[in-house]
Order: structure tokens, then sequence, then C-alpha cells
């Protein structure tokens, strides 16, 4: 099977702390938001405005965001479209006092979590809070794993990348010698490099990662 690394000295995703960040300009909801998340032993970060959230430093563990629709400055819409044009995606939950069926559309369809509108089930909140969170670690934990195995494809030579996609298509030694011109015990050497270097025990785990890369030819 083909093993995943994490570099010494760093957290894993399964490690580091689940954390809700709360944007919002009413201090009193702020304190109330984090009482409530703060009972079932969640970390919490609260922020007054959009923009000094988006000054804040980007975390990269597993995290969702409580975000309120109208504020001064940029709005809550306005945030969520600007996370995603820095390619900041966190799962966000909003809750308004304010809202209206075409704010919720446009926050649905830009891919919130939900939209909650003040006063809400406090249980309700914190059970859609997990949920982003957990999601977000099992996102986060895959495309992790993809850049790992990302990074292992482009440690391959340019010759091992062109047996490694004749491999995985299932070619023989001896029919991959034959389309590269290049002897059945070069390609031997290469595939034995190729296993090496992507971390892998069986063509069934190369295959596999193939399926994920989906690498050029």
């Amino acid at each position: 099977m083909f093993h995943s690394t994490c570099c010494q000295g760093e957290l894993s995703m399964e490690e580091r702390e689940p954390v809700v960040f709360i944007v919002d300009d009413d201090e009193s909801v702020r304190k109330a938001l984090k009482r409530l998340i703060n009972s079932v032993d969640i970390k919490v970060e609260a922020f007054a405005s959009a923009q000094e959230f988006l000054s804040h430093e980007r975390y990269d563990g597993p995290c969702c965001l409580v975000l309120d629709v109208r504020m001064p400055g940029l709005s809550g819409l306005d945030l969520q479209q600007e996370l995603a044009n820095r390619d900041r995606i966190l799962p966000i939950i909003f809750v308004s006092g304010h809202g209206s069926i075409p704010m919720t559309v446009r926050a649905m369809k830009a891919g919130a979590v939900d939209f909650l509108e003040k006063p809400f089930n406090d249980q309700a909140l914190l059970d859609l809070i997990q949920k982003s969170i957990d999601h977000d670690k099992q996102t986060k934990l895959k495309n992790s794993e993809k850049q790992q195995l990302q990074k292992r494809f482009e440690s391959l030579t340019p010759r091992e990348r062109e047996v490694f996609a004749y491999v995985v298509k299932g070619d023989l030694n001896k029919q991959v010698a034959f389309k590269l011109g290049i002897s059945e015990k070069t390609v031997k050497i290469h595939r034995g490099h190729i296993m090496e270097k992507m971390e892998v025990d069986s063509l069934a785990d190369l295959v596999r990662i193939a399926e994920r890369l989906n690498p050029p030819n």
C-alpha cells in the first residue's frame, strides 16, 4: 500500500485543533457566540469586521466561519466572495437578523453551509458547526494527501513518467520497452525507481495513485 508521510515538527491534520471563526460587528453577539461554542470545547476567534478577518493569518487546520450578513464596510456576502477570490475556501454558516430570500439564495449558491436567521436554535448552530468542521477536515486531508502524491510524481524523471504512464495502463515490460525503444531490463529498472519514489508496494497501488493524479501521458 502507499504511505502518507508528514514532515517532522509539523502537526498532521488529525492533530490540528479545530477553530471556529466569528465575524460580526455586534460585540454582544460575538461574546454570546463565543460562550456558546466554547461550551463544547471548541476554540473560537472573533472579529468585528470582514477587513479584520481578512488581515488575519490563514489557518490551514480544520475550521469554519460563522458570518453575519449585514456589516459596515464589506458585508458578509462580500467577504464570502473575497475569500473565494483569494482561494481561501472554508465552510461558512451565515447568521442574520435581516435575511432575505435573495440573500439566502446568493449565499447558498456561492457554497454556504446554511443560512440561519436570528434568533436561532443554539443546538442547531452547534450541529452545523460540528458538521462543517468534520467536512473541512476530510476535505483538507484529501487535498494534503493529493499534494504529497503530486510531489512524488514530480520527483520522477521524464523517462520514468513515460514508463509510469504505460505501466498504469496495464502494458507489460516488453510492450513498454518496444514503445519507448529501450530494453526490457531498462524498463524494469525504471519501474523499480518509480515504485520507490511513489512509495508504493504494488502495481495496484500505483494505478490508484494514477487515478487520483490523472498525470499527463
